[in-house]
């Protein structure tokens, strides 16, 4: 199984060990108010992530733990590739976050993907008022492609989602 490493950061397989830690801040209220995850988030529901394809680049979603050199686990990541391109998300722990370890998390599996996995396009699905993370993906060169109003069911109301997207030959 890949493991990516950055100047800070280590984008490596989830281990059972992890799986408290990301619980913990998949269900808390910040962390978790624009994601697309079932609350409350259980520790069977993180069990499912540790068999989510084996490799990047494998069919389906395949989730990371990005974690610093030392093994402190400072968020998650997934990939989702079908033929030559790829959805990516990224969460980061509330201790973690403002530090630059996402644009950094998100430049290294970019180089991957469109590197030695050869995909040619890159994109990510957000609500639109998750400003945070638009600016992460517009600093990581993606541009926005479309607004889908009121597109899913989240939480038991209907909202917009932001599609994203940076092509490998920019």
């Amino acid at each position: 199984m890949t493991t990516l490493c950055s100047h800070r950061l280590v984008l490596r397989p989830l281990s059972e060990d992890d799986l408290p830690s990301l619980v913990a801040w998949r269900n808390d209220p910040e962390v978790s108010r624009y994601q697309g995850w079932v609350l409350p988030y259980t520790l069977e529901m993180a069990r499912s992530l540790l068999g989510e394809g084996l490799d990047l680049g494998a069919d389906g979603w395949v989730q990371r733990a990005i974690s610093s050199p030392t093994g402190e686990l400072l968020g998650d990541l997934g990939m989702c590739t079908e033929g030559a391109q790829a959805e990516v998300g990224i969460t980061l722990r509330p201790g973690a976050q403002r530090q630059g370890y996402a644009a950094e998390a998100m430049r290294t599996l970019l180089g991957h993907a469109f590197g030695p996995l050869g995909v040619r396009r890159v994109f990510a699905s957000i609500d639109p008022r998750n400003a945070p993370v638009a600016r992460l993906l517009e600093r990581s060169g993606f541009r926005l492609e479309a607004r889908l109003e009121r597109s899913y069911l989240h939480r038991g109301a209907w909202v917009d989602e932001d599609v994203y997207a940076v092509l490998r030959d920019g």
